[in-house]
C-alpha cells in the first residue's frame, strides 16, 4: 500500500490544526483501503500552543509526526524540514488554514496512479475574499517574474501539490540557503497536471503574510531565479549615455549660439547622471552580493528543538 505524506507548514495555528486534523482524519479514513498517510507537522517557532496541539494529536494519532524549530525560521524553511522527514512514496505539500482543500486529496491521488503525471498542482481559479491591492500586486509580480526569468509560473498558483517521490528527490538536492519553492517546484520540471479550484478564506486565525513581507518574499523569488537584474544598469546606463549625448549636442548648440549658461547645465547634468548610474549598480550588485554572503556561511536552514521521532526511539 503507497505511503502519502502530508506536510504541514505551521506558525501560530492553534486554532486551525484542529479543524484541518478533522478534515485531513475524514479524507485518510474515505482512503484507508487504498493508501496510508502519515501527517508531518512543522512548527515553525510559534508563539501560541500549536506546538501543545501538534504533541496532543501525536499522542492520539499514530500517522501524526512533528518537529519543532528553535525559532520562527519562515515557512521556506518549515517546508523544507518536512520534505527532508517525509518517508512517503507521494508526499503533499498543505497549509494548516484549510485555503488548500484536504478533499481534493483523493482526486490528486488517483491522478498519479492513473497517469503518466509526476506531480498534480493546484492554483486559485479566483481571488474572491482578497483585498484588491494584494490581487493586483500578485498579478504584477507574476507578469514581471515571467518576462525576467526563464523559469515560468502560473499566475495564483498554490504550493499545494501532490508529488512522486522522484520530484522529492530532485526538490531536496537543490540545497541553497535562500529559497523560493514556487520556482523551485517549477524549475525541476516533471510532468505536471493542474488544477483549479475556488479561493477559499482560512478557517481560523489571521494571516502571516503583511503585505511587507509578501514584498521581501517576491523580493526573494526575483533574487533567487533571475539575473536580469544584473543588465539593468547596462541597459540603463546605455539609454541614459544616449540621451545625454543627445542632450550634450543640444547644449553645445545652445552654447555655440551665446548662451553662457549652457555650460553650467551641461556640468550639472553630467554629474547628476553619473551618481545615479553609481548608485544603481552598487544597489543591484549589493542585492546579489547579500545572498551569495548568505550562501557561502552554510548555514543550517533550520534548527530542532524538539521531534516526535525521537520520543518513539526513547
Amino acid at each position: 500500500m503507497d505511503l502519502i505524506s502530508i506536510i504541514v507548514p505551521c506558525y501560530n495555528e492553534q486554532e486551525s490544526l484542529p479543524l484541518f486534523y478533522a478534515e485531513m482524519n475524514r479524507v485518510m479514513e474515505q482512503m484507508k483501503d487504498t493508501a496510508a498517510f502519515e501527517l508531518m507537522l512543522v512548527d515553525d517557532g510559534s508563539t501560541d500552543g500549536t506546538l501543545a496541539e501538534m504533541r496532543a494529536l501525536a499522542a492520539k494519532d499514530a500517522r501524526v509526526r512533528y518537529v519543532s524549530f528553535s525559532r520562527n525560521f519562515g515557512k521556506e524553511g518549515a517546508l523544507y524540514a518536512g520534505l527532508q522527514k517525509a518517508r512517503g512514496d507521494y508526499i503533499a505539500v498543505m497549509d494548516a488554514d484549510l485555503q488548500d482543500p484536504p478533499a481534493m486529496v483523493p482526486q490528486m491521488y488517483q491522478i498519479l496512479k492513473t497517469t503518466d503525471y509526476d506531480c498534480v498542482a493546484t492554483r486559485r481559479r479566483n481571488r474572491h475574499g482578497e483585498p484588491p491591492v494584494r490581487s493586483f500586486l500578485a498579478r504584477c509580480f507574476y507578469g514581471i517574474f515571467n518576462r525576467m526569468s526563464q523559469v515560468r509560473m502560473k499566475e495564483a498558483t498554490r504550493d499545494f501539490r501532490l508529488m512522486r517521490r522522484r520530484v522529492l528527490d530532485a526538490i531536496l538536492a537543490m540545497q541553497e540557503y535562500n529559497r523560493f519553492s514556487k520556482g523551485i517546484f517549477a524549475w525541476v520540471g516533471f510532468k505536471i497536471k493542474w488544477l483549479e479550484f475556488e479561493n477559499v478564506e482560512r478557517v481560523a486565525g489571521k494571516t502571516k503574510w503583511s503585505l511587507g513581507a509578501l514584498l521581501r518574499y517576491s523580493m526573494e523569488a526575483f533574487l533567487s531565479f533571475t539575473t536580469l537584474p544584473l543588465l539593468f544598469p547596462l541597459v540603463l546606463g546605455g539609454a541614459l549615455c544616449l540621451f545625454f549625448a543627445v542632450l550634450l549636442i543640444v547644449l553645445l548648440v545652445t552654447a555655440a549660439c551665446g548662451n553662457p549658461l549652457a555650460w553650467y547645465w551641461i556640468l550639472i547634468d553630467a554629474l547628476a547622471f553619473f551618481a545615479g548610474l553609481q548608485l544603481i549598480c552598487l544597489g543591484v550588485f549589493g542585492a546579489y552580493f547579500s545572498k551569495m554572503y548568505m550562501e557561502i556561511k552554510h548555514r543550517p536552514i533550520y534548527i530542532l528543538k524538539e521531534e516526535s521521532d525521537e520520543k518513539e526511539d526513547r
